[in-house]
């Protein structure tokens, strides 16, 4: 979708700037016996999808920016609490905050300007 979509719209409507806003993923971010959170599927989804849109940028649709949704976990206007979509596991009573394995893939894709190694 991240491919064809851009690509398909850059094409009909000649558009020159394309901003990739909100996109993620929801998964039951549990949290393991060592206070971790492994959210494997989230980082599986951000590295197909931006490798994709990689793929679309090097072939010149004109993607200028990409906005991952969400930073925390947060109300969901259709899920409420059920779903988690954040980097950070937000415990909704204390308030406390754990850092996902996802916000370190991410982070790492950020300061390269890459995905992988």
């Amino acid at each position: 979708m991240i491919y064809w979509a851009p690509r398909i719209a850059a094409n009909i409507w000649d558009i020159e700037n394309i901003y990739i806003s909100e996109n993620g993923t929801s998964s039951e971010d549990k949290i393991a016996a060592d206070g971790q959170v492994y959210d494997l599927d989230r980082i599986m989804f951000l590295r197909n999808y931006l490798t994709q849109m990689q793929r679309a940028i090097t072939e010149g649709v004109p993607i200028r920016g990409y906005f991952l949704w969400s930073l925390m976990d947060n109300f969901e206007w259709i899920f409420g609490y059920g779903k988690r979509f954040g980097l950070y596991r937000v415990d909704f009573e204390t308030q406390a905050r754990v850092p996902k394995l996802s916000a370190a893939f991410y982070r790492d894709v950020v300061a390269r300007n890459a995905i992988g190694i």
